[in-house]
């Protein structure tokens, strides 16, 4: 028999003998809760009671008032002319019904014209049950109206019937109203009493089916994790020496590196129940609802201990407190912060209790929560380099069908700042590509058609584009790729295309040769040259200008800002930071400097970027012969590779097919299906092709 506590679940479905189990008193709360909505419920009767008449009708006041009503209507000789009285529905004439001790009677309006009415009027007076005989006999023998006797009802009968709707309406009020409230609080129980629970997510080893052969690219991430593996597995090696595991491990780095599967892993791994819960999952709509729930989710975790908390997202409460805008009051975020750091700070030496928490934006987060003793360890999950890329693109390829000649290492060279999402993505994307070309096999073309798709957009073909815009797209792609080819320190261009790209006429794709860590000076020169190219040589052939470089323009804005600010390239401001803290929390950017310093970094930026625009205007002028080639390639072959443009740089002409004259030869090499001859009416003049030529296929 195994000594494992049991999950949360468990204890829920098989209660102790204070909880609340099959057979047992309700709890006080909501026996108390019940009490008052039958008090109330039976209130609103009485007050109902007395306030409204259950029989209904207009009552007189003495019984002559009652008789002069009913009296048949006559004329000045005393004829007979109609009944007054004309019964409930209108049509029974002259019947009068009698009870215990009321006498009521439906009446013609023109007989009570007071009470405004266009149908029977109900009226009715209170008689003495003794002597009921006695007014039916006056009813019968002086008016010559009938009596009809009638089973009075129980006065509540009536009372509940008219009631009646408006209780249905109430419980089905109350029970959409119970069915969100205990939706909200994530299980069964009470209106408001679960909203303090914890809404964590209980996973184990056999639930999840991701192991560290499924990670790659972060190497050094994966090993600082496996440490906490081993620890949960057999803590007694490293209690041997007097140490102890960390508490808290946070996983620091940009969305889609593997976060969220490095912890899904740990759960493969570790033979040990895991607690999932977002940041978000905290905070909700009642104030210290989120402290309530981290105090029940530690409490658990210690119950079943050894186990791993894994908080996602933890910047959605763990911001740095007193910062950025604040109304006053009681900040809800800031509680639930404050309940994280108590319950971190309550564990024991034998609590074996690791939280694992992830963040993108570890900036913002409160000095307080990533000290040593509650997250003791930070883990970098960066972007993967070259070899990690491709280790993600093994591990993705092998759930796809891959052409043999397929290169990885190509594709992981093309790919670089990609992450491990955008290049699960890719794989995904290409084997959608395939199956749409009905290929047997994925393909490169089909790989680097997914990674242009993800990163820049789906290529729109069919868009209709007038030629002079066509000319001018052609003009600027050619700037860019010559001044690219002719800067030795710019990155390979890859391939040039003017088919519409996502919200781009047109594209240059380079191919770097290595992954950048950093970026040296002349590097970013060079980009900045490359991308004024395209504006230039646009210029020189259409003699205007046009919004088509807005992204060079502010890409180029940037590089120049980030050199002078922050990486200290410039001469007059020397090596000097001006760019400031930026953690996101204030309204107003923060600014350390003066305004002439401000006007001197203005200047330089200018300066840089003029600098940059007139070397790229000198070397287009030199070698406008080849962008005039390379427009004209484009125009005609609409998307280059880097062995055409090789070609082109070096003087030569290209001779390949065209898209439209591989289509056409495809056409052509298609045997004709044989058709009959169809019936063909007489023919007219003008009917037969002039000079041989044949009918148009249209």
């Amino acid at each position: 028999m195994s000594d494992a506590p049991q999950s949360p679940r468990d204890d829920q479905r098989n209660p102790g003998p204070e909880g609340p189990g099959r057979g047992q008193a309700l709890p006080p709360k909501f026996t108390r809760s019940l009490t008052s909505w039958v008090l109330i419920v039976g209130l609103l009767i009485v007050l109902f009671t007395v306030l409204h008449d259950a029989d209904g009708g207009r009552r007189m006041e003495t019984w002559d008032d009652f008789k002069t009503i009913v009296a048949p209507a006559v004329d000045a000789d005393g004829q007979f002319i109609a009944h007054n009285v004309v019964g409930r529905s209108g049509t029974a004439k002259g019947v009068v019904e009698m009870r215990s001790s009321s006498v009521h009677a439906w009446v013609r309006p023109e007989a009570l014209p007071e009470a405004g009415a266009e149908g029977p009027v109900p009226i009715q007076v209170q008689i003495d049950s003794a002597n009921r005989d006695m007014f039916a006999t006056q009813l019968e023998e002086e008016l010559g109206l009938k009596v009809a006797y009638s089973t009075e009802q129980p006065w509540w009968q009536g009372l509940l019937f008219m009631l009646l709707p408006f209780l249905l309406l109430f419980a089905l009020i109350w029970f959409f109203i119970a069915r969100s409230m205990r939706g909200a609080a994530g299980g069964p129980g009470g209106m408001l009493g679960n909203f303090g629970k914890s809404k964590h997510r209980i996973q184990s080893k056999d639930s999840v089916d991701v192991t560290f052969d499924d990670v790659a690219g972060i190497d050094e991430a994966r090993e600082e994790v496996q440490e906490i593996v081993e620890f949960l597995k057999n803590p007694q090696k490293f209690q041997r020496l007097g140490g102890r595991i960390p508490r808290g491990v946070l996983l620091v780095g940009p969305p889609g590196c593997g976060k969220t599967l490095l912890a899904k892993a740990i759960a493969g791994e570790a033979d040990a129940p895991f607690f999932s819960i977002s940041g978000s999952d905290f905070v909700e709509m009642f104030v210290g609802v989120g402290a309530s729930r981290v105090r029940d989710l530690f409490k658990q975790a210690k119950e079943n201990s050894p186990c791993i908390i894994f908080l996602d997202e933890i910047d959605a409460v763990g911001r740095r407190r007193g910062g950025g805008f604040t109304t006053g009051g009681h900040d809800e975020r800031e509680q639930t912060l404050n309940a994280i750091l108590v319950e971190m700070d309550g564990f024991e030496a034998t609590d074996q209790v690791i939280v694992i928490a992830a963040t993108n934006r570890a900036d913002v987060l409160d000095p307080a929560l990533t000290r040593p003793g509650r997250f003791d360890r930070q883990v970098q999950v960066t972007l993967p380099d070259l070899v990690g890329r491709k280790q993600i693109l093994e591990v993705h390829a092998k759930k796809v069908k891959l052409d043999p000649s397929v290169d990885l290492d190509r594709v992981a060279r093309g790919t670089p700042m990609f992450s491990g999402a955008e290049l699960a993505a890719l794989i995904n994307e290409a084997a959608i590509l395939a199956t749409m070309g009905n290929k047997d096999a994925i393909d490169l073309a089909d790989l680097e058609e997914a990674r242009d798709k993800i990163r820049y957009g789906r290529a729109r073909k069919s868009r209709r584009i007038e030629e002079k815009e066509r000319e001018a797209t052609a003009y600027h792609e050619s700037g860019h790729a010559v001044v690219q080819w002719l800067l030795e320190d710019a990155d390979p261009v890859h391939k040039v295309t003017i088919i519409p790209r996502g919200q781009a006429m047109g594209a240059t794709f380079s191919l770097p040769e290595k992954d950048r860590y950093g970026f040296g000076r002349k590097y970013l020169e060079a980009t900045m040259r490359v991308l004024c190219g395209g504006r230039i040589a646009e210029q020189k052939k259409t003699e205007d200008v046009s919004s088509g470089a807005a992204m060079d323009i502010r890409m180029a804005t940037q590089y120049a800002r980030h050199m002078i600010l922050e990486w200290g390239m410039s001469e007059r401001l020397g090596f000097v930071n001006y760019a400031g803290e930026d953690s996101r929390e204030a309204f107003v950017p923060e600014k350390d400097y003066s305004d002439e310093t401000a006007r001197i970094i203005d200047e330089e930026i200018r300066g840089m970027i003029d600098e940059a625009y007139a070397e790229a205007a000198r070397m287009l002028e030199e070698h406008w012969d080849k962008v005039v080639a390379m427009s004209e390639a484009l125009l005609k072959y609409e998307t280059l590779t880097s062995a055409d443009i090789e070609r082109i740089m070096n003087g030569e002409r290209l001779d390949k097919p065209t898209v439209a004259e591989l289509l056409a030869r495809e056409t052509r090499s298609r045997p004709e299906p044989v058709k009959a001859p169809a019936a063909r009416p007489e023919s007219e003049p003008g009917d037969e092709p002039a000079g041989g030529m044949m009918p148009s296929p249209a």
